[in-house]
């Protein structure tokens, strides 16, 4: 097996997840859009200037929260686990993309579900 540098590590762990980062912005936006149409009509005065800053400041978090990802990742590549990892590092992908759901499920309920 050949030595992996920290910087192919790193290469590959954007080459990896910054593409599914996208899957991973889309997913957060229809839970919260799914949680405002499911609160309509009384979600609609919700939307203000204040609560859409909120809601970038949110987005924002979130994908920092996405670069959690690489940590794991490069560190793991590192390891002598690398040939497995590559196959199955799908797997933090699907546990951190339900890990945000729930939280951005859990934040828009907050904002919008005493509208009902």
């Amino acid at each position: 097996m050949s030595q992996v540098t920290a910087r192919d590590a790193l290469s590959e762990a954007v080459r990896y997840w910054e593409p599914r980062r996208i899957l991973y912005n889309c997913v957060l936006l229809v839970v919260v859009a799914a949680v405002y149409y499911a609160n309509l009509p009384g979600a609609r005065s919700d939307l203000t200037f204040n609560t859409l800053q909120g809601f970038f400041v949110m987005a924002v978090l979130a994908n920092v929260a996405y670069c959690a990802a690489y940590v794991a990742d490069v560190l793991v590549q590192l390891t002598t686990f690398r040939p497995v990892w590559l196959r199955f590092r799908w797997a933090l992908l699907l546990v951190g993309l339900a890990f945000a759901a729930v939280l951005a499920n859990f934040f828009s309920h907050g904002l919008f579900a005493h509208a009902t």
